[in-house]
């Protein structure tokens, strides 16, 4: 160890990573502290440190990698991470009103490709279930519009406990787990509005064919990789072990250029320190194909920029900000989605529209109309208090109103004598 202890500072220069961002860039908190947050499990942190021992310093996108879905330990396969009792409560877990928005989004893109005959609902990182819970129960009031199309929710999920709720949510117990492992629908059954529902674990097991694609908060914990500016040129921040304390992690700055360094950046980079993710970069070119081939769009939700900032990776645990490289498996691990590097990726084959603020999103699509139809309708003070309230977190531009970001490709051959408007986005959006 004495050895490895000389070589670390020798090869490797230590480097302070920021472990948390202002509050207006993180996600949204309440303040609850639910005591069973408290146990650690350090089973995660031996294992990556034995890692680092055999082989060196790991890149950040595999450490969020190994922390987040590895398929024993992973913090989404044995974490119930949403909601007041877990790390963060997302807008579906807010408000009725945002999913019934989405809802409305989906029928509206629907519409503008001429009304397919097939209709698929495809949701990645579905959470709980809430989102598509309460767009379903939008398509059930929307039956006459609907009339004739075959419709079927497909959802991606790599987390067998989140599965479970969701089938729970979506379906009550009108779900079955399938006993063959190589079945790409891990899950399936039929929703409590009627429709065919099935689970996978990736894109390229949804079926072909037209589809709505919704990503909500789901890019934001792809793993990246992080790059800084030096004398020399651009190098790789990896994760090591401390070499004076075993049980502790540190970030560490590479000598020499990694295939990564070289080949994910862009020439005309200004920025000192960068964020990659390409992973999301793959997703959004499947997405592009999928769409150019069978038709459809994709809505892409999440805090995010246009290119613009740098260090946004960030951890949260109980609801409040938590040091990436503490006690890992044990906390959810974020960075801000790059939607210029979004976009980029997706090339010319689709239109790509945004980012808007979530505030304005909302606001295009009526969710100041929605909030007085459902107040009149609601005679109980306290449920209107809570329509309130959840109105003011989505929409405030202090709370999620301007954190958090709306982005969407489109099929260029959208029906219709022209491709704009697009609902929930204006003009001056497009890129």
């Amino acid at each position: 160890s004495e050895q490895r202890s000389r070589m670390a500072k020798a090869l490797f220069t230590p480097i302070a990573i920021s472990s948390h961002c202002r509050t207006r860039d993180s996600r949204y908190c309440s303040r609850a502290t639910p005591e069973n947050r408290n146990k650690t499990d350090h089973s995660v942190l031996r294992h990556l440190t034995s890692k680092i021992k055999s082989t060196g310093p790991i890149s950040v996108a595999e450490y969020m990698r190994e922390v987040l879905t590895n398929p024993v330990s992973g913090y989404y396969v044995n974490h119930d991470m949403l909601g007041p009792d877990g790390d963060f409560i997302t807008s579906p877990e807010i408000s009725q009103i945002f999913g019934e928005l989405l809802g409305i989004w989906c029928v509206s893109e629907w519409m503008a490709a001429g009304r397919p005959k097939q209709f698929q609902l495809v949701e990645f990182g579905p959470g709980r279930g809430s989102l598509m819970s309460d767009i379903l129960r939008v398509f059930s009031q929307l039956s006459a519009p609907l009339g004739g199309a075959e419709m079927s929710c497909h959802l991606v999920e790599v987390s067998p406990r989140l599965s479970k709720l969701q089938a729970q949510c979506l379906t009550g117990d009108q779900s079955q787990v399938s006993t063959n492992e190589d079945d790409p629908v891990y899950r399936r059954g039929t929703t409590t509005t009627g429709l065919p529902i099935y689970w996978y674990r990736r894109i390229s097991d949804v079926p072909q064919g037209f589809s709505i694609f919704l990503a909500h908060e789901f890019f934001d914990a792809l793993p990246i990789h992080i790059f800084q500016k030096t004398e020399k040129g651009w190098r790789e921040v990896m994760v090591d072990v401390h070499p004076e304390t075993e049980d502790k992690l540190r970030f560490v700055l590479l000598p020499s250029a990694t295939l990564a360094s070289s080949t994910l950046l862009q020439t005309d980079e200004k920025r000192r320190h960068v964020e990659v993710c390409p992973e999301g970069g793959v997703l959004i070119q499947q997405l592009a194909c999928r769409i150019v081939e069978d038709g459809g769009a994709a809505l892409i939700m999440d805090y995010g920029h246009d290119g613009v900032k740098t260090d946004t990776f960030r951890g949260f645990k109980a609801h409040k900000i938590h040091d990436v490289l503490a006690e890992p498996g044990t906390a959810d691990l974020t960075a801000d989605v790059d939607f210029s590097y979004l976009r980029r990726v997706a090339g010319d084959r689709v239109t790509c529209i945004g980012p808007i603020s979530q505030r304005a999103f909302l606001k295009n699509m009526g969710i100041d109309t929605r909030l007085q139809v459902l107040l009149r309708h609601c005679q109980d003070p306290s449920n209107q208090a809570q329509l309130i309230q959840g109105y003011d977190i989505l929409t405030n531009p202090e709370k999620m109103g301007e954190r958090f970001q709306f982005f969407t490709l489109l099929n260029h051959r959208r029906k219709g004598p022209a491709p704009l408007p697009v609902a929930g986005f204006s003009e001056l959006c497009l890129r």
